[in-house]
This record gives structure tokens, C-alpha cells and sequence, in this order.
């Protein structure tokens, strides 16, 4: 069972009461479970899934290792990411715009 972080960003309430009941919140928006099955992700991402699809506000990322993916990390997001995630050669990288000169 590995470890899973959940970070918000501009979402309702409701995200922080229902995170906060089955993670440790960390910090503002940042909550995170030493060893949470994969069941019990999949269902908390679903209720987040649907909340957001209902609200549509904010962004939510899921992040848990996964030795299978890329990188070795699982990733979920729902909503405009901060960074734009892309896999390259197994890994996970971060691709930010070329600044003009």
C-alpha cells in the first residue's frame, strides 16, 4: 500500500472536510496517507471526480507511487494542472514555455 498525496487548489470547502476525514492535512491543500490501498484511492477519486464535475472549480492532483508508471508515480488530475507533465524516456518531466529574448 503506498503512499498518496492530494493537493488542491482554488476548490470549494467541501474538498478540505472530505480529504481531512481520511487523509492528514499537511498543509493548506496538501493532504497525504502513509499507505492507502489502491481501492480506497480509486473511491476518493471518484467522489472528487464527481464533485469537480459538478462545481468545476479549482484543480486537484492525486499523486502515489506506481512502480508500473513512468517515472514511478501515478497521477491523477482534474481541472488546469499548474505544470504541464510529460513522460519522456520513463521519466516524468515538467515542460515549461521558452521565454522570448
Amino acid at each position: 500500500m503506498p503512499m498518496v498525496v492530494v493537493i488542491t487548489r482554488d476548490v470549494e470547502s467541501r474538498y478540505r472536510g472530505f480529504l481531512g476525514s481520511v487523509m492528514l492535512e499537511l498543509s493548506a491543500g496538501v493532504y497525504a496517507h502513509p499507505r492507502m490501498s489502491a481501492g480506497v484511492r480509486t473511491r476518493i477519486w471518484d467522489v472528487m471526480k464527481d464533485w469537480h464535475g459538478q462545481l468545476g472549480r479549482g484543480s486537484i492532483l492525486m499523486t502515489w507511487i506506481e512502480s508500473s508508471s513512468n517515472g514511478g508515480l501515478g497521477l491523477n488530475v482534474l481541472g488546469d494542472a499548474p505544470k504541464d507533465i510529460v513522460s519522456h524516456d520513463s521519466m516524468l518531466l515538467v515542460r515549461r514555455p521558452l521565454r522570448s529574448s
